[in-house]
């Protein structure tokens, strides 16, 4: 189970702010923009373009529920990057990303001043950067292991060494035992 992964997906489903058009009339509007044309949507769902047209108008109301099954693929299809990337967008720009998470968190610092691992609860905003890396590392396909690694990373200079003014011999944290894992945009 990828942990990482799926958390920083959680949180981009939860941040979809526009729902996808619920009306055949609605969604077959959006698939004309989409795909520019009647002809085109026409094609994609097997049926005539004159048909698409009177959804257009709403004309017609109440689609077949084969058509009303592939009217809704469709849109899902392209509603759900479109507005995935929008928010994903917004946290590496502007907004950042919340982690939540409950685990065994500990640090190396030199000799003498390391602190012993233990479990800790922490709700940290993290700066639109490391949303941003975090994203970006997701969607190149690396490990969860890697999207661990950033996280830590992260905690690290956000939370313990709060962006600099603290700790600043912290070397690494490590991030074990993981009982919860949660992301917010």
């Amino acid at each position: 189970m990828s942990m990482f992964g799926d958390g920083l997906d959680a949180a981009v489903q939860k941040a979809f702010t526009r729902p996808a058009p619920k009306s055949a009339g609605a969604q077959m509007r959006y698939l004309v923009k989409q795909l520019k044309g009647t002809k085109a949507v026409a094609q994609m769902l097997r049926i005539s373009q004159r048909t698409v047209e009177r959804y257009v108008k709403n004309q017609i109301k109440k689609p077949r529920p084969d058509l009303a099954a592939r009217l809704e693929t469709e849109v899902k299809k392209r509603w759900q990057p479109q507005i995935r990337a929008k928010a994903r967008e917004k946290a590496a720009s502007t907004d950042g990303i919340v982690i939540d998470t409950r685990a065994r968190l500990g640090y190396t610092a030199p000799i003498g001043s390391t602190d012993q691992d233990r479990i800790r609860h922490l709700t940290v905003a993290l700066p639109p950067q490391y949303a941003a890396r975090l994203f970006e590392a997701q969607e190149q396909g690396v490990s969860d292991q890697r999207l661990q690694e950033i996280a830590a990373e992260a905690l690290k200079e956000t939370y313990f060494q709060d962006g600099g003014t603290r700790a600043g011999s912290l070397e690494e944290v490590r991030f074990t035992d993981i009982e919860h894992l949660e992301f917010d945009l």
